[in-house]
């Protein structure tokens, strides 16, 4: 009796085993066939979009830097950061005690070589005189001609320098030599400037802040894309919303060098109506090196497309023969019925994802971009054949 059962139950699970096995065997044979598909899409139009990204740096158009050209002291500030200001506004006065005392000692100066001058100008003419009638030697008429041209040559030279004072105590009152705005200030009353070899920059203005620029660094694999009038847009971090729009109006052909990477400065407009851009703010600019509104166009996969006879084979299709496409021109497939069939295209401007199509085609068709695999999910318990699998340490219940 006891065999009798043990028999019944190895059977049973014989059997269990068996029917396991073939479903197991069954489902991989279904995972490994698949089902085949094809992947097709239509010649519609659209705008054809293709950009580089750099990054770049928001300035104003036009900006001026005022110094002064002479030494002294800052008496009197007038202006500081963010003043509107115009043509010709008085911004600082620098302290001019020995500016004014340098004049009036060159005055002096000039006076005593003026009247010097004169004198020697009259000995001259009245030696001269003397000279032509032959009643003074000719060693006195040359000391006559030497003294005056001595005096004429110190007059001279003073009037000069009479300029320059002159010019130097105009230096010392700072004038604002645009309209704009003033976007730095680099003194404080009573400091000290000095000039000796190099202009010291007293103010920064900025013409007009409604018309920004940014100046943006392209990588040089990037720049020959880059041409003047291309729509641009940028954003900033101080407004990560809005989006700003311009236009570039130069590629600068001057290299940079960092760290071996070549980049071109390309100069973007950014018209600033509402002042929200400051200068100095990073933009993350995006130039459209390609811009195609309502053109025809097709996934660019779909010039990759070669058909495979054994997949096809599997799905019942056949594709014809394609010739090699002629110079200039492109080979698509289109299913007609159960077969496949080449048509020849010649495209025009692409992107990484599109492909212009300028002849060959008709807006509506609809061509093969791919040839797919399904593979059917195993069916299987959460966990797999053993359960479900044990929870992690760490979590709480």
């Amino acid at each position: 009796m006891k065999t009798k059962k043990k028999i019944i139950l190895w059977t049973a699970i014989a059997i269990v085993i068996a029917l396991f096995a073939i479903y197991i065997a069954g489902k991989g044979k279904s995972a490994a066939a698949g089902a085949y598909r094809l992947e097709t899409a239509r010649a519609e139009r659209s705008t054809m979009i293709n950009a580089i990204t750099a990054t770049g740096t928001v300035e104003p158009v036009i900006t001026v830097e005022v110094g002064t050209q002479v030494s002294g002291i800052i008496s009197k500030l007038y202006v500081d950061y963010n003043d509107v200001v115009t043509r010709g506004q008085l911004l600082a006065e620098m302290d001019k005690v020995n500016l004014e005392a340098e004049l009036a000692a060159k005055e002096a100066d000039l006076a005593a070589s003026r009247s010097q001058f004169d004198y020697q100008e009259k000995n001259y003419n009245r030696s001269r005189s003397l000279h032509e009638k032959q009643l003074i030697s000719e060693s006195d008429f040359e000391t006559a001609t030497y003294n005056y041209l001595q005096a004429k040559s110190s007059y001279d030279r003073l009037r000069s320098d009479m300029i320059r004072v002159r010019r130097n105590l105009e230096y010392a009152i700072i004038t604002s030599p645009i309209d704009g705005v003033v976007v730095k200030r680099a003194v404080e009353q009573g400091q000290t400037v000095a000039a000796g070899f190099s202009t010291p920059t007293l103010f920064t203005i900025a013409n007009d802040l409604t018309q920004m620029r940014v100046i943006a660094n392209v990588d040089e694999a990037d720049i020959g894309e880059v041409q003047e009038g291309q729509n641009v847009t940028f954003t900033v971090d101080a407004y990560p919303e809005d989006t700003f729009e311009g236009r570039v109006t130069q590629v600068r052909l001057e290299a940079t060098v960092t760290a071996n990477v070549v980049t071109y400065s390309v100069v973007i407009s950014a018209p600033n109506p509402d002042l929200k851009l400051k200068p100095g703010l990073t933009a993350n600019v995006s130039i459209r090196t390609l811009e195609r509104p309502a053109v025809l166009a097709l996934p660019y996969k779909a010039l990759r497309f070669v058909p495979d006879n054994a997949m096809l084979k599997a799905m019942n299709l056949t594709a014809d023969e394609a010739a090699e496409a002629p110079e200039g021109k492109k080979i698509v497939w289109q299913r007609e019925g159960n077969s496949l069939k080449p048509r020849e295209i010649r495209i025009g401007a692409s992107t990484i994802n599109a492909v212009e199509i300028l002849e060959g085609l008709t807006e509506g068709e609809e061509i093969i971009t791919d040839l797919l695999v399904d593979m059917p999910a195993r069916a299987q318990a959460p966990g797999g054949l053993f359960g479900p699998p044990a929870p992690r340490g760490g979590g709480r219940r």
